[in-house]
């Protein structure tokens, strides 16, 4: 009986052990892609590609070290059925899914390989306006002006427009309705003081329809920082109304009636008020895309640490060559280096709780 036992688990022994090993290498991938933030924002789409490859090469290796016996449970011929019943269970999968797995995993490594957009960059795919804050081999996640997350697959994104916003800057604007009784020069030298008073730059004023009631004004400006898109649009709005009314220019519907007695040429205006100015720090965007603004700096950050690596490897191999008095100076920058790639690890690990809380990406 013992005898019988141990020669079981002899027979055994190399597919638990390939097994065991096939399970800590999963659980290693998703320690390094998870936990150690190797690619940060960018882990999903390799994390997704080495599970794959992983599964599909540990059944094939686990069904190649079963024990065969022709007096046992699998046999010669029972491997060799298994080993045709995988592969027509994957071409099957392929088949079948080639028009949604397959379609989307191509789009991804097409969008990938473009590089249109990187996560923290603000969208707009039809009605939704978000930013990036994840890419994977199948889906891509945008987290909305509600905070909220909306994940859309590759070929869906492949095959429509995408509205990119430019890191660098944008153009934001504002329409507004004016009677003809306001002359455009003055309507147009109101908005572009509103557009300086909103903090945006090279503003200007375009009319871009004149309907029966009245004249539509469109007052644009440049913005260098599109992280506070969303509050600078609110501000920009604000900023008219002040400039409009501050100059007793009336902003109201051309079917606008008020029952109330009132002297016959006081215009609309609301009572000028002293209002707090709003912080600094109360910006909604810190809140609204805290995922995206995360993936932002994390991407940011590996994109510099990829830079310093680079740098120090350059100066690791002149080294090899160089005077020994340069080996000192080369060595003292190769150490602020490290430090400063040892400073980049800490703050992304510090971005990991804002990232980890917000959906999985299995």
């Amino acid at each position: 009986m013992v005898e019988a036992l141990g020669d079981i688990l002899r027979d055994w022994l190399p597919f638990l052990l390939a097994l065991g090993f096939l399970l800590a290498l999963h659980r290693g991938v998703w320690w390094i892609f998870l936990r150690k933030h190797s690619l940060a924002s960018e882990r999903r789409l390799p994390r997704q590609l080495l599970t794959i490859a992983i599964a599909l090469v540990g059944v094939v290796v686990l069904v190649v070290l079963i024990p065969v016996n022709d007096s046992g449970l699998f046999r010669e011929s029972t491997k060799g059925d298994l080993l045709s019943l995988l592969g027509l269970a994957i071409t099957a999968l392929l088949t079948l899914s080639s028009t949604t797995l397959a379609a989307n995993a191509m789009a991804g490594l097409m969008l990938r390989m473009e590089h249109s957009y990187r996560p923290g960059d603000f969208v707009r795919v039809g009605e939704h306006f978000g930013r990036i804050t994840e890419r994977g081999l199948f889906h891509t996640e945008i987290q909305t002006e509600d905070r909220d997350l909306i994940t859309f697959p590759n070929m869906h994104l492949a095959t429509n427009p995408i509205r990119i916003v430019r890191s660098t800057g944008t153009i934001i604007s504002a329409e507004v309705s004016l009677g003809y009784d306001v002359a455009h020069s003055v309507a147009e030298q109101l908005l572009v003081r509103a557009a300086t008073a909103a903090d945006l730059t090279d503003g200007y004023v375009w009319i871009t329809d004149l309907k029966d009631h009245a004249v539509v004004y469109r007052v644009c400006g440049f913005l260098e920082d599109p992280r506070t898109l969303v509050s600078a649009r609110s501000k920009l709005r604000v900023c008219v109304l002040d400039a409009l009314h501050g100059a007793r220019v009336e902003i109201v519907s051309p079917t606008y009636m008020a029952q109330r007695p009132a002297p016959k040429d006081e215009p609309v205006i609301p009572m000028p008020t002293r209002a707090r100015p709003a912080r600094e720090d109360a910006a909604p965007e810190r809140i609204v895309f805290d995922k995206a603004e995360a993936a932002s700096q994390v991407e940011q950050l590996n994109r510099e640490r990829a830079d310093l690596e680079a740098k120090k490897k350059e100066i690791e191999q002149g080294m090899k060559e160089a005077a020994e008095e340069d080996k000192v100076e080369r060595t003292g920058e190769i150490e602020q280096y490290v430090a400063r790639m040892a400073e980049i690890d800490e703050m992304i690990e510090s971005l990991s709780p804002k990232r980890e809380g917000a959906a999985s990406d299995s």
